[in-house]
């Protein structure tokens, strides 16, 4: 049954023909391709785009993917990479949302959160794109330091850095909604 096999073993079968194993792999990542492109670019409709051809991309190469890393770590560094092409192609950039604000919280706290959450938005929209993308890998995406490095095809002491200067950026631009 495919849905029990890796998603290494789904690409190999995909390389090998077997369409229902791509569509598996697609399934299963695309909500992960989709809300990691729009956290970095912004916007949902470039963030639908982009995963999109992400999707193409690894249907292209099929033939030519060998399971060196895992096939999570393959399908965002292409997601990355796209975006980042995107991006130093399309000048400003648009923060319509990171993350929604759940609704279950009293008027007054829930404006306080809505607040907050876009602050946070903004804040991490205005950092350059690489820092932006290594914060979104990281903490919103959970990948390892290392895979968040083998995602921006770097280095991990890269990513660290890239981390730590966004995190004293953040620090500073959202002093006042996350005091000490």
């Amino acid at each position: 049954m495919e849905s029990s096999l890796s998603d290494e073993a789904l690409m190999l079968a995909a390389a090998g023909g077997d369409l229902a194993a791509f569509e598996q792999l697609v399934l299963r990542h695309q909500e992960s391709a989709w809300r990691t492109a729009y956290r970095i670019v912004g916007c949902q409709r470039e963030a639908e785009d982009l995963a999109q051809e992400a999707f193409l991309r690894v249907f292209e190469a099929r033939d030519r993917y060998r399971p060196t890393a895992a096939f999570r770590t393959y399908l965002y560094r292409i997601v990355v990479r796209l975006c980042l092409d995107h991006l130093r192609k399309r000048r400003p950039l648009a923060t319509d949302g990171l993350a929604p604000v759940d609704g279950q919280l009293p008027a007054e706290q829930q404006a306080a959160e809505s607040e907050r959450a876009q602050a946070v938005r903004a804040a991490i929209g205005s950092l350059p794109a690489n820092q932006r993308t290594a914060i979104v890998l990281r903490y919103y995406e959970g990948l390892s330091g290392r895979e968040t490095a083998e995602a921006m095809d770097s280095s991990v002491k890269a990513v660290e850095r890239l981390l730590a200067r966004a995190r004293k950026t953040l620090e500073v631009r959202l002093g006042d909604f996350f005091p000490d």
